[in-house]
């Protein structure tokens, strides 16, 4: 058995007593796993119209960048919200385009959040759209196929155990031990990134 460098225990053991590694209450953890081909990676539940997501989005960014890991992204519109599962339909239909885009319309909305009712998201939509030179379809999901996966990701969710967003984990595909850890305080965001490395070294 390989003991741990006793630096290590006493950072993870400090982070876990303050509550910055919170293991998540998931009932389905199964998709709690990086992508392919990476070893570590970020996973995040959020909504569009929630105020800590927009705020946290540039760290996520930054981080993926930092790391040179996979961010992993499900779409979890609260109900309470009346614009985000409709904003949602239209990040997916941008992802379509390119993933860059679909990123792209994510982080203009972030942005505008605090300008946008349900009335003006359609505007909203059309302006990132010119900015990108492109022209948004009337309609963004005639089939509801954009719709059927915002719910495929909605239901992936509630699985999981999501009730508040965001959620955001960092995950490895280590065999022994947790293979993910729910960061709750977003500023120790890159000390967990270097905890969960460390460990699955």
């Amino acid at each position: 058995m390989t003991l741990k460098p006793f630096w290590l225990l006493v950072v993870l053991a400090s982070m876990a007593m303050a509550g910055l590694l919170g293991r998540a209450q998931a009932q389905d953890t199964s998709v709690l796993k990086p992508p392919a081909g990476a070893k570590i990676a970020l996973v995040v539940f959020e909504d569009l119209q929630c105020p800590l997501c927009a705020k946290d989005y540039p760290l996520l960014q930054a981080a993926t960048h930092t790391y040179k890991i996979p961010l992993v992204r499900y779409d979890f519109p609260l109900a309470m919200h009346t614009w985000s599962f409709e904003a949602a339909i239209w990040g997916h239909y941008f992802d379509s385009k390119s993933r860059k885009l679909g990123d792209d319309f994510r982080g203009y909305i972030f942005k505008h959040q605090m300008e946008i009712v349900p009335e003006n998201l359609r505007s909203y939509v059309d302006k990132f759209a010119a900015e990108q030179k492109l022209v948004a379809p009337f309609v963004a999901d005639p089939q509801g196929k954009f719709k059927a996966e915002v719910e495929a990701e909605q239901a992936i969710g509630k699985r999981v155990g999501i009730n508040h967003t965001p959620t955001i984990y960092v995950v490895s595909n280590q065999r022994s031990g947790p293979s993910f850890v729910e960061v709750n305080d977003a500023s120790q965001l890159y000390q967990t990134i270097d905890a969960v490395k460390a460990e699955s070294r």
